[in-house]
């Protein structure tokens, strides 16, 4: 037997009571059942054939067929009252951090800086080394007792360590 646990947030999980529909669906199909047994009632001629009656019943009665199609897994009447909370929130933003409303009104701090002088860095130049130089040079980098490690910095910069192993 399959076991799946189901989340604490998920709460808005609906019960299917009939085949695929839930409550508020079963709900929706009874309101014209009911409420239009009221009209035929109450309406004039009490308890009598009119066409008036049946014109408004069959419109109350698609209304509520209508509001109980699903889409995205939730019926028209849940999209509508998303939709109508959407609409009925203010557009209007009473708080605004780019505002110097009721803010306290600090006066600007005057440093006075010195002036530094920066040195503009020359690049460095490299001496050209002669063969024979060279391959001292590498011999000296691939031996496998002096190990060479490049090692690169947070801020960029570039160590170069030449460890001796015994």
């Amino acid at each position: 037997m399959k076991v799946t646990v189901v989340p604490a947030q998920v709460t808005t999980v609906e019960d299917k009571i009939t085949g695929n529909l839930s409550l508020s669906q079963i709900a929706l199909f009874c309101v014209p059942v009911f409420g239009g047994s009221l009209l035929y009632a109450a309406l004039p001629p009490s308890m009598g054939y009119m066409l008036y009656k049946l014109v408004i019943i069959g419109i109350v009665s698609l209304i509520a067929l209508s509001l109980s199609i699903r889409i995205k897994g939730k019926i028209v009447l849940q999209w509508l009252f998303v939709l109508l909370r959407f609409h009925a929130r203010p557009r209007l933003y009473l708080f605004t951090k780019n505002t110097t409303l009721h803010r306290e009104d600090y006066p600007e701090v005057v440093r006075q800086t010195e002036a530094v002088v920066t040195k503009e860095k020359k690049p460095i130049s490299l001496p050209k080394l002669d063969p024979s130089q060279r391959a001292y040079l590498y011999t000296k980098l691939d031996d496998p007792i002096r190990r060479l490690k490049f090692e690169t910095t947070k801020k960029g910069g570039l160590n170069v360590r030449i460890s001796e192993t015994e």
